[in-house]
């Protein structure tokens, strides 16, 4: 009698033990995939973002919007702010491990990466809010085409670029999950293959303005001192 039940007790805990184990299993896939997703999604965005940017996709729908089309940076910002706040909220909808663990690290991170970064980004978004949104086309209906090469852009080319990646690379840093790495480095990366095409838009529209504009001022990182001509 107590063999049997205790053959009964060893056969339920090793069920119990199984089915908790290929609960482990399944859980850990399920975050895997998560992760996957969450790369793709942030791939796709950087993408259509490069699309509903590039000069002939402007062109296509200004040829059928007509008039309307002094609304297309408004309704682009719209939409891109709309589709990056589905996409943090899904990357905050499921846990994530922790890659650092580091109090000096983040401390540092704060100081040398979170405020700087914001600081330039605050600067740069006040300065050309109206035209980096799009608002602007709410009470104007003339385009701009001025090459801005003063304020901030006397010291780096792309200074909006150059403030979010100390940003965000801040905030990683701060909260070292693994979701958070996937979002900074597509961006990262994104930034730098779309910063090329982005100058080659630029070159072909003030031609030999922004050449000039290139060899003086630099890219993302400033320089102070005198540059040997």
């Amino acid at each position: 009698m107590l063999f049997f039940q205790t053959f009964n007790l060893s056969f339920i805990y090793n069920k119990y033990s199984y089915h908790s184990q290929s609960l482990f299993i399944f859980s850990k896939k399920i975050l895997i995939l998560q992760h996957f997703l969450l790369a793709f999604f942030w791939v796709s965005y950087c993408v259509i973002h490069t699309i509903l940017a590039a000069s002939n996709i402007k062109l296509f729908f200004e040829k059928k919007s007509g008039k309307f089309f002094r609304y297309y940076r408004l309704s682009y910002s719209i939409f891109a702010a709309l589709t990056l706040a589905i996409l943090l909220y899904y990357q905050f909808s499921f846990e994530s491990p922790q890659m650092i663990n580091s109090f000096v690290i983040k401390y540092f991170a704060f100081f040398i990466l979170v405020l700087p970064g914001l600081g330039i980004m605050l600067v740069t978004i006040f300065k050309y809010f109206r035209f980096l949104s799009g608002i602007r086309s709410l009470y104007s209906s003339a385009p701009i085409s001025e090459l801005k090469t003063d304020g901030i852009h006397r010291y780096v080319r792309h200074p909006l670029y150059t403030g979010t990646i100390l940003f965000i690379w801040g905030l990683f840093f701060i909260f070292p999950l693994l979701n958070n790495f996937i979002a900074v480095f597509v961006i990262t990366f994104y930034v730098l293959i779309g910063v090329s095409f982005e100058e080659k838009k630029l070159e072909s529209e003030f031609g030999k303005s922004y050449k000039t504009y290139q060899s003086k001022v630099p890219k993302f990182i400033p320089y102070f001192g005198k540059k040997d001509k």
